[in-house]
């Protein structure tokens, strides 16, 4: 299918599967054909945006049709297992919205059935396409610093959404707050560190800005030690204003700070930098092209049709994410029993 466009189906037309819709309909070589969307008025907007797709309530009938390469799955957390494994099960390859699973034996099982079907799993850890963060990851790679040997991830920002019908506030719904935003920053930081090993142990603290809600941790920081001595801390507060994210990256030789900032996670307009240090001089890199949830989404569409049509690994593999997945669900259990979880605990 070299020369042929790679035909989407979308599951979800949310606030964010919106941003999706919109990102494969202006993809060059992607073309999208279905969507599927259980809220009617969510089904209204997808009409009026997207006139020539076909427009279905049911997600299942989506899956069903042969006019479809690809399945693009936006739904609620509890759901992604259950959608995704029709998806696979029905032969189309799949790109599915993080976290991967809920456990790590749901992940197994996807992994699984896509190497029955022989298809692509990529998971939509979108900041791996980032013109800012991914060129840490090239100067990282390039050598700049030397060996790695230290990491910082860092969001501080404004409280979530609720999500359709409260969703996300519904720790039953979300599986735990440390799975819906968190987890980008654990994939980063394990990317990043990925020559010098892998994530051994996990010790963790959070806590709640919302007195009747302990179980939705506002302020969650995790310290993740890797098998070659290196070492992340991923921290994230939910209690703060407007989006800022920074990562800082030392090693050997020398070292890297990346910063982004704007209104919303969501903006088109934001502000962001790169400095690098090789040992000696302090340089500031331009980035040419801009950084953001929305332009990386973008970047994400055009990297599966390379997948499809090429066969190519995605940027963030089923793999990958279910290593996310794993991270997060130590982290989880070191909150609660207040001691370092060994990796192995959870893989």
């Amino acid at each position: 299918m070299a020369n042929s466009a790679v035909r989407f189906g979308l599951i979800g037309y949310g606030a964010w599967g919106q941003h999706h819709a919109a990102a494969i309909a202006n993809t060059d070589g992607a073309q999208l054909i279905a969507i599927a969307e259980p809220s009617e008025a969510s089904r209204q907007a997808a009409c009026e945006a997207h006139p020539h797709a076909v427009i279905l309530a049911d997600y299942r009938q989506l899956v069903q049709r042969d006019d479809l390469d690809v399945v693009d799955v936006i739904v609620p957390n509890r759901l992604h297992h259950e959608v995704a494994t029709a998806v696979l099960s029905s032969g189309k390859h799949l790109l599915l919205e993080k976290p991967m699973c809920l456990t790590v034996p749901l992940c197994d099982d996807l992994l699984r059935l896509a190497r029955q079907k022989d298809r692509r799993i990529a998971i939509n850890h979108e900041f791996r396409l980032s013109s800012l963060w991914g060129k840490v990851k090239e100067l990282v790679d390039a050598g700049l610093v030397g060996e790695p040997r230290y990491v910082l991830v860092e969001l501080s920002r404004n409280p979530y959404r609720q999500g359709s019908d409260g969703w996300r506030f519904d720790i039953n719904r979300v599986g735990n707050w440390i799975l819906e935003e968190p987890i980008h920053f654990f994939d980063l930081a394990r990317w990043y560190l990925r020559s010098v090993g892998e994530p051994e142990s996990v010790y963790a603290a959070a806590n709640s800005r919302q007195p009747g809600h302990p179980e939705l941790q506002d302020n969650c920081s995790a310290i993740v030690h890797f098998t070659g001595g290196a070492y992340a801390v991923v921290s994230q507060t939910l209690a703060a204003f407007e989006h800022h994210q920074t990562v800082k990256l030392t090693g050997t030789q020398g070292a890297i700070w990346a910063s982004w900032s704007g209104a919303m996670d969501r903006t088109r307009h934001p502000t962001f930098f790169l400095k690098a240090f090789d040992g000696q001089n302090v340089e500031e890199l331009p980035i040419t092209r801009s950084a953001g949830e929305l332009f990386e989404l973008e970047e994400q569409i055009a990297a599966m049709v390379a997948t499809v049509r090429d066969g190519r690994s995605s940027p963030c593999t089923g793999q990958d994410g279910q290593w996310s997945v794993a991270m997060c669900l130590a982290t989880q259990m070191s909150i609660q029993t207040g001691r370092r979880v060994a990796m192995s605990e959870i893989l």
